[in-house]
């Protein structure tokens, strides 16, 4: 028989609301208040709200199987694609491809400590977060800012801003990824959906950053690059998330950038030249281990999408599972489900590091540990990955979800004033947009529905609020600032980073009601 969601859990509102919010709130202290690490919290999270869910009428069978339907998900959507995507990454840095990519581009720009702080903050940073992502844009271009001459706090909060408009598309999309599969929307229209809000939010956030750098100065006499930088990210970007998918955006993105700062060096620099104090980073010239550097880029890029392309053929769907339930609050069936394809994402990023290992020149030695570097670092993220997806979809097949946005509704249109800060919330407290988007996801979808909004307004709000909390995540500043003098004072730093996080909410805040009220086209699900 087919389960029933109640509006209410026995008819008590009270009572609902405990139990709808006591998962969040669960992980939440053992995150932020015990501390334990993020699989651990993501599986005691996920086991309790399976014994949740059963206590509340659903029926143990179609709980478990919705919970092993998520595992799945996060496992072969998400894990998968993290480990191979992660070991291309350290195959290229090891063999020393990221030292020359990043000594070609800075040989090659002015050399001007504001348009350098922008070129690896804003565009290598975005190419970091869209290979690797989980925050590491800190742990490399920290140390080059600071070796660059700017003071350590100043480095970490330009970073840190820089570090969030590319957050969403990171490690290949996992974000969007994961709110398309919570939610139930088609991925290619989350793609789309943020896709519109970044390329607004992007400019704003070049700005900011030569303010950090350089204040009022910095922007009066260093605009140019400013404009220009968050233009070629943007076209990169919002052309590959809208036509191709989430997978590469920030990787295009950030190549774009690249090239239109180093063609714009070539035609214009600012009037007044302020120099870096030291230059520390690798300077290396042999033209051909940079041309390396971008010819197996550019391979890994166009393996990876091809494949991934909407019009490719690279799919062996082997089964769907799904299950199914009523839900009182939709008045209509809503359904947990994943398709296994056996040749997703995270295969393409598997052939695309294969084909490319002869480009690098990685002998066995340079494979070996890229493989157990990579296994080192992603072994807690793929656990996480696992648990997460399996806690969002027992909390929308126990109707959970449904139940609170249900509760929620009576805000009406006001709701949209909280809908950004919830994603805020969950990133600054997991450390994960990805986290975020599995626990707010469904709750924001069915508050859409309830109150008629553009299907795809709240959960692209929430997607890149949760992006704007990662320069206030602990996990994230801790490790940021482990190679300054900050270590063990990430107090100061998220004090310190906490104005610039919650002005973007408010500044994501007014872009999203203006496309509601002057163009909610890009919001909408057509044909639904």
């Amino acid at each position: 028989m087919i389960y029933t969601q109640p509006k209410l859990f026995w008819g008590d509102p009270v009572l609902t609301i405990i139990i709808d919010i006591t998962p969040i709130v669960v992980l939440f202290i053992l995150l932020a208040g015990l501390k334990l690490s993020a699989w651990k919290a993501t599986l005691i999270s996920s086991i309790f709200t399976l014994l949740l869910a059963f206590l509340v009428g659903a029926p143990p069978d179609q709980t478990m199987y919705a919970w092993l339907i998520g595992a799945l998900f996060g496992l072969w959507s998400i894990s998968w694609l993290i480990f191979w995507g992660i070991t291309w990454f350290n195959t290229w840095r090891l063999t020393g491809h990221l030292d020359a990519f990043t000594s070609w581009l800075l040989r090659n720009i002015v050399n001007d400590i504001r348009v350098l702080s922008l070129a690896l903050a804003w565009a290598l940073g975005a190419l970091i977060e869209g290979l690797i992502g989980f925050g590491t844009p800190w742990a490399y271009i920290v140390p080059m800012l600071i070796s660059l001459g700017l003071p350590s706090l100043r480095a970490i909060t330009v970073v840190a801003v820089a570090n969030t408009a590319p957050v969403s598309y990171g490690a290949f999309g996992l974000p969007i990824i994961t709110i398309a599969g919570v939610t139930g929307l088609p991925l290619m229209f989350m793609s789309s959906v943020a896709a519109h809000i970044v390329a607004v939010l992007s400019f704003f956030i070049t700005f900011i950053l030569l303010y950090v750098v350089d204040g009022w100065r910095g922007i009066r006499e260093v605009w140019p690059f400013g404009l220009v930088g968050a233009f070629g990210y943007v076209i990169g970007q919002y052309t590959t998330a809208v036509y191709m998918g989430p997978y590469l955006a920030d990787v295009i993105g950030s190549i774009l950038s690249f090239i239109f700062i180093i063609a714009f060096s070539k035609i214009w620099k600012p009037k007044n030249i302020i120099k870096p104090t030291t230059i520390k980073i690798n300077n290396i010239q042999d033209k051909g281990i940079v041309l390396k550097a971008w010819i197996s880029l550019v391979v890994f890029i166009a393996v990876m999408g091809l494949w991934n392309s909407p019009i490719s053929p690279m799919k062996l769907n082997l089964a769907t599972f799904s299950v199914s339930a009523y839900s009182e609050v939709l008045e209509k069936k809503v359904s947990v489900s994943y398709t296994f394809n056996l040749l997703a994402t995270g295969t393409s990023a598997l052939v695309a590091w294969l084909i490319t290992i002869p480009i690098m020149g990685a002998n066995r030695e340079v494979v070996a540990k890229a493989l157990r570097t990579t296994l080192s670092q992603t072994w807690g993220a793929v656990l996480t990955g696992i648990f997460v997806i399996s806690l969002a979809f027992v909390f929308n097949f126990s109707g959970m979800a449904y139940s609170l946005a249900y509760l929620a509704s009576g805000l009406g249109i006001w709701f949209i004033f909280i809908s950004p800060f919830l994603g805020w919330l969950g990133a600054a407290l997991t450390g994960s947009n990805t986290s975020s988007n599995a626990l707010f996801g469904p709750f924001q979808a069915a508050m859409g529905t309830l109150l008629g909004l553009p299907q795809g307004l709240l959960p692209g709000l929430q997607t890149i609020g949760g992006e704007l909390g990662k320069p206030v995540a602990p996990q994230t500043v801790s490790a940021g600032v482990s190679t300054t003098e900050y270590v063990r004072r990430e107090g100061e730093v998220i004090r310190n980073n906490l104005k610039y996080s919650i002005g973007l909410v408010f500044l994501l805040l007014l872009i999203g009601i203006a496309y509601l009220t002057l163009y909610p086209y890009p919001f909408i699900l057509h044909g639904k």
